[in-house]
């Protein structure tokens, strides 16, 4: 049986790597993205079995694409590409419904073996990361690293990109009132009061990249 896979990445030079690497190891290419908006409108279009997402992508990040994927399309199987190693981006990327968690530096060698351990029903994180404390870290009670509902955190990575409140309501399908109301909880949430904060929290949060 041959997979399926759905590619997502904001650089073209980067998902050709990757679509070479993957029609050399026998897996179909089902489509690519390069926002993570299109990649959520095409999951739910082709139905792939294994979906790669880059964390940083325009319009809608990895993480927040794996959230609404994994409502729409949960027989898929995601994996995260990133360069953040940091314990608090591996634990929104399993929250999120992500079952493989691949370093970039690491692609070449081990995006088949990451795809593979996932097809399989497996958890893959490239080594680095322990999974022993990642799972400690799941069961634990902590709060929630950020305060924000899914909507706001889009909100947030679009304000972030620049966009006007005008455009924010275009790009999600929402007034501009409700938009204006998304942003100003966003600032009270966060005791952030100008949007230079707000851009300075995205980075923070892997939202956008600096």
């Amino acid at each position: 049986m041959t997979h399926r896979v759905l590619i997502a990445d904001d650089h073209d030079i980067v998902r050709e790597g990757i679509k070479n690497l993957l029609q050399h190891g026998g897996y179909e290419i089902a489509g690519e993205a390069g926002n993570g908006r299109d990649a959520v409108a095409l999951s739910k279009k082709l139905r792939p079995d294994v979906i790669l997402l880059d964390i940083s992508m325009p319009v809608l990040n990895g993480i927040d694409a794996a959230r609404e994927i994994h409502v729409i399309c949960p027989q898929a199987k995601m994996i995260l590409l990133t360069m953040h190693q940091e314990e608090h981006f591996v634990l929104e990327a399993l929250r999120a419904g992500i079952t493989g968690y691949l370093l970039k530096t690491h692609l070449s060698v081990d995006i088949v073996k990451a795809i593979e351990a996932t097809l399989r029903g497996e958890v893959y994180l490239c080594s680095g990361i322990s999974g022993a404390v990642v799972k400690a870290a799941l069961q634990s009670c902590a709060a929630e690293i950020n305060p924000l509902t899914q909507r706001e955190r889009a909100v947030l990575q679009l304000i972030a990109e620049g966009k006007s409140n005008k455009e924010v309501a275009a790009h999600l399908g929402i007034s501009v009132k409700t938009a204006e109301a998304h942003r100003r909880n966003i600032m009270l949430k966060l005791d952030i009061h100008e949007t230079a904060g707000l851009v300075r929290h995205a980075i923070r949060i892997g939202l956008i990249e600096p």
